[in-house]
């Protein structure tokens, strides 16, 4: 079985299935740096309408109905949906700092950011270990602050699917901007 096959025959992370429950029904859903789609499958069998991104598309093994997959270079080029609003947007194990900002303003009212991602801590369990790709203490939740409404939070060391230390957050746009 190859990297992309396991990847997407994986459950999706607990966290995200846990906050799932907040995303208004059959509402449009961004799974970024979506990998083999775990996330993105999950999310349109519970009836989502997803925009999976991902660099590689063939990491990506024939999306179910539902999912459009595209194909974007989110480090290396412009983002490529200026002014287009989710109802969530849903990250895991992907940091790209530049991105964080624009996330938050892309989601509609009541719409819900899903993160979860590597932590400083992580270098004792193997890879990720470079400072670039690991949060700082808190780091996830100052990205949101005072600009969503944190619903959930975490900072801490889970030992499935493997040892790791990460941060992650649920929080939801409450304005109307």
């Amino acid at each position: 079985m190859g990297a992309a096959a396991h990847l997407a025959d994986s459950p999706p992370s607990p966290w995200v299935a846990r906050w799932a429950t907040l995303i208004r029904p059959g509402g449009e859903v961004l799974d970024l740096a979506c990998g083999g789609g775990r996330h993105a499958r999950f999310l349109s069998a519970q009836g989502f309408e997803v925009l999976a991104v991902v660099r590689d598309t063939g990491l990506f093994p024939a999306p179910p109905d539902g999912v459009t997959l595209v194909a974007a270079d989110l480090e290396g080029e412009p983002w490529p949906f200026p002014g287009r609003r989710w109802d969530a947007i849903v990250v895991t194990n992907y940091l790209h700092r530049p991105l964080l900002p624009v996330l938050v303003d892309s989601l509609e009212p009541g719409g819900v950011l899903v993160y979860e991602t590597f932590a400083r801590g992580n270098e004792c369990f193997g890879k990720p270990s470079n400072p670039a790709f690991l949060l700082a203490p808190g780091e996830l939740l100052e990205a949101v602050r005072g600009r969503l409404r944190v619903v959930a939070y975490e900072d801490l060391v889970v030992g499935e699917p493997r040892p790791a230390a990460i941060q992650r957050v649920c929080a939801r746009r409450e304005d109307a901007a």
